[in-house]
């Protein structure tokens, strides 16, 4: 199979979004896609920014299309992909710093192909050495088009794209089952307990530091005095939404006897400070997973009061809507980033209900959490599958019909 390498700018090109000022956005109007809107592959269209229909016609060269090809360009998750749903069914505009693969000859260059190709490891680390260097990664247009791609026949590159698309069905059957299960983990938060954003049951409401002790971890590259020693240590990237990722462990040098002060405990409560507005509150369970392991300091450390309030529930509360809500009004907000303080999270109001009905949640929680391990497991061996098919076919070793 002939595999040419090409630069990308030789059948696509990159454009950029618009920078609509944010005192244009409100709740109504034509939803524009930031880079939050980009996840796991595809565009989320349930929390977007919206602008005045107006801006249609005067930034009618950043409508999109249905499965455009979308890439975030800068923060984070510079060089996430996502595609924009076949079936919208109203307008949408690109914000800056997303860019859109605009395909310059369909003859040359197939999209489901262009998309494998944009979300390979390959293409996936040239993005990141390209955005290296600044304080925060940014790359651009011309950057990602000098990217080098495997070019095959255009015959070629639909029967590889149709390869990939059976193995990434197969992935996302799984993704959805365990989004599925996670759903069920919420309809069932709200079925015991109410909607926590109005509290119909009428729960005590608490402030957290009432219930809980709340801590901020070691600042890495401080001056070290006496014994020192290297400790695991808790990351934000570590920290999911609902799940403690241990992928990638780090260590830190702290003082020998600064252990205890900082060490985890089995039901601690993991929050990330900061990141994309719609991600506050992001967090996790301590499980002990790893001992001794402390955490950093862009990461706080909740210790509920179990007398009062147990972590599997107090987890759930901080994760679910009423969380959301407080601290994205509560946030510091600077260029899509956003950020909350220990004053800010000491206040926050917690719903307290019996122990009783908490106890029954986090028995749930357990049967939950064993079925996720189960199918998390399906999850990773069909991406392992999916992974091994993108470098095989990108290095031309499919047999192909």
């Amino acid at each position: 199979m002939n595999c040419r390498m090409q630069p990308l700018s030789v059948v696509a090109k990159i454009d950029g979004g618009y920078a609509f000022k944010s005192e244009a956005f409100s709740d109504i109007g034509v939803p524009v896609i930031r880079i939050s809107n980009i996840n796991e592959g595809r565009v989320n269209l349930k929390e977007t920014a919206r602008v005045p229909e107006s801006f249609l016609k005067d930034f009618s060269a950043f409508r999109l299309n249905p499965c455009d090809i979308l890439i975030a360009m800068s923060g984070a998750t510079t060089g996430k992909i996502g595609v924009v749903p076949s079936d919208i069914n109203e307008p949408l505009l690109l914000n800056q710093r997303v860019g859109r693969f605009k395909i310059l000859d369909h003859k040359k260059l197939d999209q489901s192909y262009l998309r494998f190709i944009a979300e390979s490891n390959n293409f996936q680390t040239q993005i990141q050495l390209l955005a290296a260097g600044a304080a925060q990664s940014n790359i651009s247009g011309k950057q990602i088009e000098s990217i080098q791609i495997p070019l095959p026949p255009l015959e070629v590159q639909k029967k590889i794209a149709a390869v990939l698309e059976k193995a990434d069905a197969l992935r996302r059957k799984r993704e959805e089952q365990i989004k599925r299960l996670n759903d069920l983990l919420q309809a069932t938060f709200l079925d015991m307990f109410g909607d926590p954003v109005t509290n119909p049951k009428g729960w005590p409401e608490i402030a957290l530091e009432k219930i809980a002790d709340i801590k901020s971890g070691v600042t890495k590259g401080r001056i070290l005095k006496g014994k020192v020693i290297s400790i695991p240590y808790m990351r934000v990237a570590n920290v999911q939404d609902g799940k403690i990722c241990l992928d990638e462990i780090k260590e830190i040098q702290i003082q020998a006897n600064e252990l205890e002060k900082f060490a985890l405990q089995y039901g601690d409560i993991l929050l990330t400070e900061g990141g994309d507005p719609d991600k506050l509150g992001r967090g996790a369970v301590w499980l002990s997973e790893i001992e001794p392991c402390i955490h950093q300091n862009h990461i706080f450390r909740v210790r509920p009061d179990e007398s009062e309030v147990l972590p599997e529930f107090l987890s759930a509360l901080i994760g679910s809507s009423r969380g959301k809500r407080y601290f994205f009004r509560s946030a510091k907000q600077t260029t899509g980033i956003a950020s909350i303080n220990m004053t800010q999270l000491k206040n926050f109001p917690a719903l307290v209900p019996p122990l009783s009905k908490q106890k029954a949640f986090q028995n749930f929680i357990v049967r939950h959490q064993t079925t996720i391990k189960a199918f998390s497991k399906l999850e990773e061996a069909t991406t392992c599958l999916f992974n091994s098919l993108m470098q095989r076919a990108f290095k031309g070793e499919l047999e192909l019909k």
